[in-house]
């Protein structure tokens, strides 16, 4: 005599493994295009050349990586440090990358089949007037359990793209990280510009005061008109016109420093108030070539990885276009009283594989396949334009820290030149031998040279760093690589 109950589980049982079988040999099916980083050719070569054969030679990888050491300044790679550790951008860009982590792990969970446990009791009384009026209780206890067959590659473009999407997220750190180094670094430069442009507007005030105070005895002497001492004193109410707003801008570029570092501002005054020269780096740079940008810089390369995110997402929409396959089943104990809820004649199952196959949705499922087509063409210009953007930025730095040298060494010669011119005009304006015009004169160009050329000094070393920035150094600092 055959067994029904016997029977139903051998066709359960062969069933179920026609469909394993059919998931293991349709597992190598995923819908949707397969992403292939896009092939942008450079050029080889930079269009701005050095005046030395330097940029042509491949960066080295470690002064790269902490290129604010080539600057000699202790006092910044503290900063830049404490930066790193501490900077509240940058504690936001990790939160991020936790989020990506997570969420990838929630795409992956659809792999698995999900169990749930069940448990109701439940009381019921029926009518008097339409049955026998009485009372009766039902406990349930059981385990439910489904699992969505990835016949299509769905899932597998999901976790793609949500991989894809951890990627990119890393890259944005790194990219927030190459940012603040460098803002770090050319704050501080802008504090010791501030601090040098004082202390030549003050060398230059009590320079001034002397000459002032040269006019009023040569003219209570009779030497000289009251036009000299009036000009004197104007140029030098001038010069002290300028203090106030060179103090305000030391004090906005340290209160910035502080923030970056995550601290309250006012707090890095004791640290910087003093006053230390501009830091000097390289004067020649090694750049390498404009492939090794893209490879290196973090936003193009999170650009890439948005990108391949949405080319996943593409095979997402696809997979919706095909049949569903799932199983199903449940294992669990009704009874009419919890002493009996635990019998073996008080077990129940259900088990059964199922299948939804899109008919008729107005289109909609296709019209989601060109949206996210569209979203990857649009992912796909921001891509090239990052590239665009990363030279663009590189050759720009290149042509500012190059012209800036030249520049800087034009204004210092005006400088020697102007301070000879200075002290000539005063002595002959002693001796009587010229107006105090030229006296004026001399001292007006005297301090637009010295000052021109304090921030022509910090020009060549913040147009050094925007270098580095450009070409994405910075982020593989060692503490934020994990």
């Amino acid at each position: 005599m055959k067994h029904p109950h016997r029977l139903t589980h051998i066709q359960w049982a062969s069933w179920l493994l026609v469909m394993l079988l059919i998931t293991i040999i349709s597992g190598c099916v995923t819908v949707g295009p397969d992403y292939v980083r896009p092939d942008i050719t450079v050029y080889n070569n930079w269009n701005t050349q050095h005046k030395s054969d330097q940029n042509s030679k491949e960066l080295d990888a470690q002064t790269l990586a902490a290129w604010w050491s080539v600057l000699g300044d202790p006092k910044l790679s503290g900063l830049i440090e404490r930066a790193a550790k501490d900077n509240l951008d940058l504690k936001k860009a990790q939160a991020r990358v936790r989020e990506a982590r997570a969420r990838r792990g929630v795409a992956k969970a659809a792999f698995f089949p999900i169990l749930d446990a069940t448990g109701s009791a439940s009381q019921s009384k029926s009518s008097e007037n339409t049955g026998s009026g009485s009372t009766s209780d039902l406990y349930a206890v059981g385990f439910d359990a489904a699992w969505e067959l990835d016949i299509f590659g769905g899932v597998r473009r999901s976790v793609e793209a949500v991989q894809a999407n951890l990627e990119a997220s890393e890259e944005d750190r790194r990219d927030v990280l190459v940012s603040l180094l460098a803002e770090v670094a050319l704050n501080y430069v802008d504090v010791r510009t501030y601090q040098a442009r004082l202390a030549v507007a003050e060398a230059n005030l009590k320079s001034q005061e002397e000459t002032h105070q040269l006019t009023v005895w040569r003219y209570q002497a009779g030497l000289s008109d009251e036009l000299a001492v009036q000009q004197a004193r104007f140029n030098l109410e001038n010069t002290r016109s300028k203090i106030p707003t060179l103090r305000t801008g030391l004090e906005g570029a340290i209160n910035r420093i502080a923030v970056l570092l995550g601290e309250q501002p006012g707090k890095l005054h004791g640290e910087l108030k003093n006053q230390e020269p501009i830091p000097v780096g390289l004067l020649n740079v090694a750049v390498g070539v404009p492939a090794d940008v893209m490879r290196r810089r973090p936003d193009v390369r999170k650009a890439e990885r948005d990108l391949a995110s949405q080319a996943a997402k593409v095979g997402v929409a696809t997979a919706d276009l095909y049949p569903k396959f799932k199983l199903s089943g449940k294992i669990g104990f009704d009874a009419l009283s919890i002493g009996n809820l635990f019998l073996s004649g008080s077990g129940t199952y259900g088990f059964g594989p199922s299948i939804s196959l899109p008919i008729f949705a107005g289109g909609a499922t296709r019209q989601n396949i060109e949206v996210q087509s569209a979203l990857q063409e649009q992912y796909l210009i921001a891509y090239e334009t990052a590239i665009l953007n990363a030279l663009e930025e590189v050759e720009n730095s290149l042509v500012a820290f190059a012209e800036e040298q030249s520049r800087r060494q034009s204004l210092l010669d005006a400088t020697t030149a102007a301070k000879q011119a200075d002290e000539l005009a005063k002595t002959k304006y002693q001796a009587g031998l010229t107006d105090f015009s030229s006296v004026l004169d001399a001292e007006r160009s005297l301090l637009s040279f010295e000052d021109e050329l304090v921030q022509s000094e910090g020009k060549v070393t913040a147009n050094l760093i925007r270098l580095y920035k450009a070409l994405g150094g910075g982020w593989t600092l060692a503490a934020n690589e994990n």
